[in-house]
């Protein structure tokens, strides 16, 4: 790899603050995962589950940063300012009329769909009510990610890096007075959470206003290019998070020590996948902006470098994670069987993480280009005809936590194998303020 590369300041100027605010989020979940570990295994393992359908429920819905981001980086560069302004006023509506839904679809039926995760006893009460307190600050994520969207787009990182860090501040400090000051235990933490998500919300619709828009009312001629982007970044956001519920609830049914060590593995993947995706957001601005102008050369040179930057960062990762092999675990989880179970599966999990960086990087710089339709299949491919097939098939041959991360391992191999074969063939590289669509 080269050591230094003419994009390579650009690309930091992006990335770093980026980095700042995706850490923030999963730092908090995995401070939360450690807050509650200690409180007992059931408490863990509804957290698993209640926190599995959470975050499924708020990613699925990504599309609205991604797509946001892409769409107002072209407009951008095509120096179309009021057009990504009323862009902007579009994706507020669109999240705030599905977090609503969101919302009351996830309080009423909590029951179920903890049954359908496998939860019981003691267990499934505690994550039914964990579900039901944390879905009420859906509404106020999901704005927070179209907020995010536009800021980004507009190569604007430093405002959501201070709203983000310091609602997730205070939500670590919440759930220090609500779970043990107040004695709410898991009740506190979700609790702790809405009361951030809720004030994060009010920060980015404030961000949201202040762009420039020839209108701000709601139209459904102007949602169309977002939400046909956003359909196709659903769909494949979708499959990758089916593939996380089916590895949830096969373990379920494997025992709550497995369920358990899935939960600590899950959340420091997720960490992990969002710092390794600050390089992917810096390729969706300038991609997206690159190709807006008319420079198609310019951003492939550019994404190329930032597939090799992503790819140095998965390894730094995964030397040390294999390091930490002893002491990590014991920070979550202070029971001896559930940290057996993160042994089986800690050194397959440190060593995808250079496979992770080409992964999220190569996403990054095809969502930057409108290249969505694409990544939709693909993920389809790698999720039902991989993963779900060697997880149900871990569960029948009891092969354990163990199988299903050597199935979420071959999703991702096959995710690098066809987003490369994109890359390299250079067809997602379209220029113009829009995409032209096949």
């Amino acid at each position: 790899m080269r050591l230094r590369s003419p994009y390579d300041r650009e690309i930091l100027t992006l990335a770093v603050p980026a980095l700042g605010a995706l850490a923030a989020e999963p730092l908090y979940l995995l401070a939360d995962t450690a807050m509650v570990g200690h409180l007992g295994t059931e408490e863990l393992a509804a957290l698993a589950i209640a926190a599995t359908l959470l975050i499924g429920a708020f990613t699925l819905f990504n599309f609205l940063t991604y797509g946001t981001t892409a769409q107002v980086a072209r407009l951008t560069g095509a120096a179309e300012h009021t057009e990504a302004g009323r862009l902007a006023s579009q994706a507020l509506w669109l999240a705030s009329g599905i977090g609503v839904v969101l919302t009351a679809t996830l309080v009423a039926l909590a029951v179920p769909l903890v049954d359908l995760m496998g939860g019981h006893g003691r267990t499934g009460d505690l994550a039914v009510l964990d579900l039901r307190i944390g879905s009420l600050g859906l509404p106020f994520a999901l704005i927070a990610l179209a907020g995010q969207g536009f800021l980004r787009g507009v190569s604007d990182l430093r405002t959501p890096l201070v709203i983000v860090v310091v609602a997730n501040v205070v939500n670590v400090l919440l759930n220090l007075l609500f779970i043990y000051g107040l004695g709410w235990g898991l009740a506190g933490s979700a609790s702790a959470t809405v009361v951030a998500q809720l004030g994060m919300g009010v920060a980015f619709v404030a961000a949201l206003l202040r762009a420039p828009a020839a209108s701000r009312r709601p139209s459904f001629a102007a949602m169309q290019p977002l939400a046909r982007t956003g359909w196709e970044i659903f769909v494949r956001t979708t499959a990758l998070y089916a593939s996380f519920l089916v590895a949830s609830a096969v373990l379920a049914r494997v025992g709550n020590d497995s369920l358990a060590a899935h939960q600590v593995a899950f959340q420091l993947f997720v960490f992990l996948a969002l710092v390794l995706d600050a390089v992917a957001i810096a390729g969706q601005v300038i991609v997206g902006r690159s190709l807006g102008a008319g420079g198609a050369e310019e951003a492939y040179r550019a994404a190329r470098r930032m597939i090799e930057l992503a790819v140095v960062a998965g390894g730094v990762f995964a030397a040390v994670m294999l390091a930490l092999i002893d002491v990590l675990p014991r920070v979550f989880t202070s029971d001896p069987a559930v940290i057996d179970e993160l042994h089986k599966i800690w050194p397959l999990f440190a060593l995808m993480q250079p496979v992770n960086g080409a992964v999220f990087a190569l996403d990054g710089i095809l969502i930057g280009a409108g290249d969505t339709r694409f990544l939709m299949w693909g993920m389809l491919v790698a999720s039902l005809l991989v993963f779900v097939p060697v997880a149900i098939a871990s569960l029948a041959f009891e092969l354990g936590i163990a199988g299903v991360w050597c199935g979420l391992l071959g999703l991702i191999a096959v995710r690098l194998g066809t987003c490369g074969w994109r890359f390299r063939g250079r067809r997602w590289a379209i220029v113009g303020a829009t995409r032209a669509r096949a």
